[in-house]
């Protein structure tokens, strides 16, 4: 059975925790990390296939760290969380390799979305053949 395996890269502890309580109650198996270095090991081990990654962390914005995580598992699906990020910076982000980009949720029920991208991630990932290996 394929296993969906879920990081979340937010150094805001609180949002990464109510995010984890979010997709482990959806049956996802979920890891939250709130350093750069937690991002990177998550991807270069490839146990997880879908990062949920804040615009900012540890000082570095996504569009630096999404190259280094896409160098560490190129079949990762990359979410990036922003409500109020610089249109370039989505723009660059989209650039470089993210499967969406969703708005952070502001309150219950705004996760809809996010369920949704998360959902479809996955789903993307049963169906591409470098991946079936792992089923």
């Amino acid at each position: 059975m394929y296993r969906s395996e879920l990081l979340i890269a937010d150094e805001d502890k609180m949002n990464g925790k109510r995010m984890a309580d979010l997709f482990t109650d959806a049956g996802y198996q979920v890891t939250v990390t709130d350093s750069a270095a937690g991002a990177l090991s998550g991807s270069l081990k490839k146990k997880a296939q879908v990062i949920l990654l804040s615009i900012r962390f540890d000082e570095l914005l996504a569009t630096e760290l999404i190259p280094l995580l896409k160098q560490c598992n190129r079949d990762l699906n990359i979410i990036l969380i922003a409500s109020e990020a610089p249109f370039a910076l989505i723009r660059k982000a989209r650039s470089e390799g993210i499967f969406y980009h969703a708005l952070k949720p502001s309150q219950p029920g705004d996760e809809d979305e996010l369920k949704q991208a998360v959902k479809c991630a996955f789903e993307k990932m049963t169906h591409n053949p470098a991946v079936e290996s792992l089923q």
